[in-house]
């Protein structure tokens, strides 16, 4: 794809983190859209969630994103799901994020012509948050899921039932967030739970950070579970300094970290990686300029 074109990144999440066929599927209908490349591919069984993040041109990402709602709803029942994570939908959220060539504005109206056709074209009600929001009380993920699930808060297009299957979907446009996990040598809960209490800017903790604290049943452990949502204000490093901190303080050991999706080159090099303990450390495979360049797509 020639420099000079806009390139939009998109980082779905569906509620189906154990099934390899439905992810696969996923993943084989996001590569019959031209002009989109699948940059990362995670699952987690215990979140019972998947992450796809894909890159190309703005009009093709939508095109990509819309057709993935409807072939999440076809192929998940949010009715049966269960997990650690919370959700509201078999897609649960869509952000999109720029790259290059296209500002943050444009990517929120982007999102905006997005949640439309998915309703429109699936039936999936749609609320948009973050720089796409319509209402401040949407501008917040976390909002907008604790509305959806309460009935409290209506969708911004569709509904107010959801989707039979699909439930609904958060569509947004944001900058570049990055979701990070640090998993404790611990089995207990109250613990995870009181240190992301403690870290999170809601808290009075750090910055531009949200956390929960959640339990890893396939591993026997508990995590403290983070996105950093300006890494320039709370940087990977000084994130899991924080969490390793207060864990130390009550005699636990940090086991691992881990990413999930990709991050920016100036967010995370070796170097940090090796202090954080990162699992599965590869620059190919995390950073997101690498991937790019890879695909040919910058």
């Amino acid at each position: 794809m020639p420099s000079s074109l806009p390139l939009v990144e998109c980082v779905p999440n569906f509620s189906e983190g154990r099934d390899a066929a439905v992810i696969g599927a996923l993943a084989a209908a996001l590569a019959t859209v031209p002009g989109v490349a699948l940059l990362d591919r995670t699952s987690d069984p215990d979140h019972h969630r998947s992450v796809l993040t894909f890159a190309g041109e703005p009009e093709a990402v939508m095109d990509a994103a819309v057709l993935l709602a409807g072939e999440a709803a076809r192929r998940i029942d949010i009715r049966k799901h269960s997990g650690v994570h919370p959700r509201i939908g078999a897609m649960d959220v869509c952000p999109l994020v720029p790259v290059r060539g296209i500002a943050l504005e444009q990517c929120a109206v982007l999102a905006q012509w997005t949640g439309n056709r998915i309703w429109l074209e699936h039936g999936i009600p749609v609320y948009f948050y973050e720089e796409s929001a319509a209402r401040e009380e949407c501008r917040k993920l976390e909002d907008v899921r604790r509305g959806a699930r309460a009935e409290t808060l209506a969708p911004d297009v569709g509904g107010p039932a959801p989707h039979p299957t699909g439930g609904m979907i958060a569509v947004g446009a944001r900058r570049f967030l990055i979701a990070f996990n640090v998993n404790l040598a611990s089995t207990d809960l109250t613990v995870a739970r009181h240190i992301a209490h403690a870290v999170r800017a809601s808290s009075g903790g750090l910055p531009a950070v949200k956390a929960l604290g959640l339990p890893l049943a396939s591993e026997g452990i508990v995590q403290v579970s983070m996105n950093l949502v300006d890494f320039a204000t709370t940087s990977i490093a000084r994130a899991y300094d924080a969490v390793a901190a207060l864990a130390g303080n009550l005699g636990i050991d940090v086991r691992e970290s881990e990413l999930i999706g990709l991050a920016p080159a100036e967010a995370l090099d070796t170097g940090i990686a090796r202090h954080v303990k990162l699992r599965n450390w590869s620059p190919d495979g995390m950073i997101l300029e690498y991937r790019l360049a890879k695909l040919n797509l910058d």
